[in-house]
């Protein structure tokens, strides 16, 4: 098969596009987010028509944010959208015209990193995505592994701190309520409260107030050095290599490859992640280590692996 679409769906913006065998997108099309779910699925055909016009696709990927069933068929559960037990695949084909295959977004952004970006070479990886959650996806053999009722990889709600932190999944001390954007800027609210006189930098980012402190924030004052904020993405990334640890034990990949918005500060969080990995690495001494690698496709992932999982079939 040559070329294919893929979807990228997000929270304000659906984007659309045509990608070539060699993981190169050639045309874009975004539209908005409608409010409804109903709206997202024509808004999802909209994309799709205006981008595959006259481009010769044959197939779409659709990357989606939540379960998706064992038949790359349905959203089974879709928190963001309400997506529930939605047949995504079939309104889709039926407005387009062309065979679909829907996937989770994380997974989606897996196979793109596996094969077009930072997961070259291996056959083994273990991808996660520390976005304002924390999703991730398993290569294994080559193969992308979805389990057996097709929700495999959900990291995010692997329960690192029994009777920890409530989690919007409904459960308590979830991994992504201490790894990830959101987990970031309460570690970084916190220690602002606590210690103002660390934060002189942070702060001045914001309203001069803890609770006006995002995500954006941190990043900047980190990279000029302040104290509060370097201490919260360290935080962080001990969470995070502590995980990576716990699923080395799991999968033993030869590569983690971490992606989503908190990675693309790069060594300022990937160096701690690396540290933190070989510290609670079971056996770290006697046995080989999995590369903790940055992605390399960034937003680009999860379109370019949807798209590349349609031509797969």
């Amino acid at each position: 098969m040559g070329l294919t679409i893929g979807v990228d769906i997000g929270g304000t913006k659906i984007a659309a596009g045509v990608v070539d065998e060699a993981g190169k997108i050639l045309e874009t099309s975004t539209v908005a987010t409608p409010p409804t779910p109903e709206g997202v699925v024509d808004a999802i055909a909209d994309a799709v028509r205006t981008v595959g016009a006259g481009s010769g696709a044959e197939a779409v990927g659709i990357g989606a944010a939540g379960y998706v069933d064992d038949k790359r068929a349905t959203v089974l559960f879709a928190p963001n959208i309400k997506w529930r037990r939605e047949a995504l695949k079939d309104k889709v084909e039926q407005r387009v015209g062309m065979p679909v295959v829907v996937e989770n977004d994380a997974n989606a952004a897996a196979w793109g990193e596996y094969r077009f970006g930072a997961g070259q070479g291996h056959d083994d990886v273990v991808c996660i995505t520390l976005g304002t959650g924390l999703g991730g996806g398993i290569i294994i053999a080559g193969r992308l592994y979805r389990g057996r009722f097709g929700v495999a990889g959900e990291f995010g709600h692997i329960r690192m701190v029994p009777d920890g932190l409530l989690c919007g999944c409904g459960s308590q001390g979830c991994w992504e309520q201490y790894a990830s954007g959101r987990a970031l800027v309460r570690y970084a609210q916190q220690r602002a409260t606590a210690s103002p006189d660390q934060a002189g930098v942070l702060l001045g980012l914001g309203d001069g107030t803890p609770e006006g402190i995002e995500g954006r924030h941190i990043s900047q004052a980190a990279r000029q050095g302040d104290a509060v904020a370097v201490d919260s993405f360290r935080e962080l990334a001990r969470w995070a290599g502590a995980g990576l640890a716990d699923l080395a034990s799991l999968f033993d990949p030869s590569a983690f490859i971490v992606g989503g918005g908190v990675s693309d500060e790069g060594d300022l969080v990937l160096e701690p992640i690396r540290k933190s990995f070989r510290r609670w690495l079971v056996g770290s001494r006697y046995r080989p280590h999995a590369q903790v690698l940055a992605a390399q496709l960034g937003g680009r992932a999860g379109l370019v692996g949807a798209a590349d999982l349609a031509r797969q079939g």
